[in-house]
């Protein structure tokens, strides 16, 4: 794939994202808190261990143990456009009981086959993503009848932040409203359950860092804000 093309599929991180991604913030006070938020939506009468796993957006690997420890998968596809995926991977994929399977690719041109994995982690990656509408699309081709996506991702109101925008790179045309999110998610196929969502409006997702709520005492109104994160759990239908 040549530069010019990449940038069409990816916007490369800033060195300030990647040295973020490897701390013990972004390991606790975010990823490990979106899959518990995500544990918590999972209906009481579906799977909570599912065998094949593809993660969108490996990275740095730390999604690969979280995925082993809370789900039991017996292998775990761990996807990413970023060729160095193997290399900033491996020491976190080493530690994993379940099968780990790299594959460099395109979240909108997935090499497996139809209904082939039984759940999806996107987490903070569907942002990054430009062709989102063909990303979504493949979600839905490549997971089997009765599967899950596992979504949580920042919303346009928090990658639009000025400190956002100052120490991270993102995709700015693309970036959606969480209903803009769940429209598209909708759209595609998906089977989705209002109970089956959460919109945390934490405070370093917002633009002040919380500052103006923790000054003030005054807490935005839930009904009338733009939120800053969605997490969801959303179906394939079985009789698709």
């Amino acid at each position: 794939m040549t530069t010019s093309s990449k940038k069409q599929v990816w916007v490369p991180e800033s060195k300030f994202g990647n040295w973020f991604l490897n701390t013990d913030t972004w390991i606790v006070h975010v990823l490990r808190r979106a899959i518990a938020d995500l544990i918590t939506l999972i209906p009481t009468d579906k799977p909570r261990h599912f065998a094949t796993i593809l993660d969108i957006g490996t990275g740095f690997g730390h999604s690969l143990i979280e995925l082993d420890k809370n789900f039991s998968p017996v292998e775990i596809i761990s996807l990413d456009v970023d060729p160095e995926l193997l290399e900033r991977a491996a020491d976190n994929a080493s530690q994993c009981r379940a099968k780990i399977t790299f594959l460099i690719n395109n979240a909108a041109q997935i090499d497996l086959p139809d209904n082939s994995v039984d759940m999806i982690f996107c987490h903070q990656t569907f942002h990054h993503i430009i062709a989102q509408e063909s990303a979504i699309a493949e979600f839905y081709r490549v997971l089997k009848p009765g599967g899950s996506l596992l979504f949580a991702e920042s919303c346009r109101r928090y990658i639009h932040s000025f400190i956002i925008k100052l120490l991270f790179r993102h995709p700015m045309s693309v970036q959606k409203t969480d209903n803009e999110y769940l429209d598209l998610i909708r759209l595609a196929g998906f089977d989705v359950n209002e109970q089956q969502i959460s919109r945390p409006f934490l405070w370093w997702s917002r633009g002040d860092l919380g500052l103006w709520e923790t000054l003030t005492g005054r807490v935005e109104n839930p009904h009338t804000r733009e939120e800053t994160l969605i997490n969801a759990v959303v179906y394939k239908p079985k009789s698709d």
